[in-house]
């Protein structure tokens, strides 16, 4: 009695994996290359993606600086204070 197979076609999976992989030469690879490279690279996809962010971030820096330093409310330092004013 014959011994069974996997496969009842004779056509075998394990083999077939083995024999593909990666094509020497992609035939598309050379329509691909303009999403890579110039304008469309990575870093140029997303730095424009927040204009005016760096302006931004100065000017709410300088802001805060210049109110941490130069805008100190002595006035409503006391506890209690709102209440006796009037």
């Amino acid at each position: 009695m014959p011994l069974p197979r996997d496969n009842l076609t004779g056509f075998d999976v394990k083999k077939y994996v083995n024999s593909t992989g990666t094509p020497a030469k992609d035939p598309w690879s050379r329509a691909e290359v303009w999403r890579y490279t110039g304008p469309f690279t990575r870093a140029n996809r997303f730095k424009g993606a927040f204009p005016g962010f760096g302006i931004a971030l100065v000017a709410f820096t300088a802001y805060s600086g210049y109110e941490y330093l130069f805008m100190k409310d002595e006035h409503h330092a006391k506890e209690g204070h709102e209440e006796q004013h009037h």
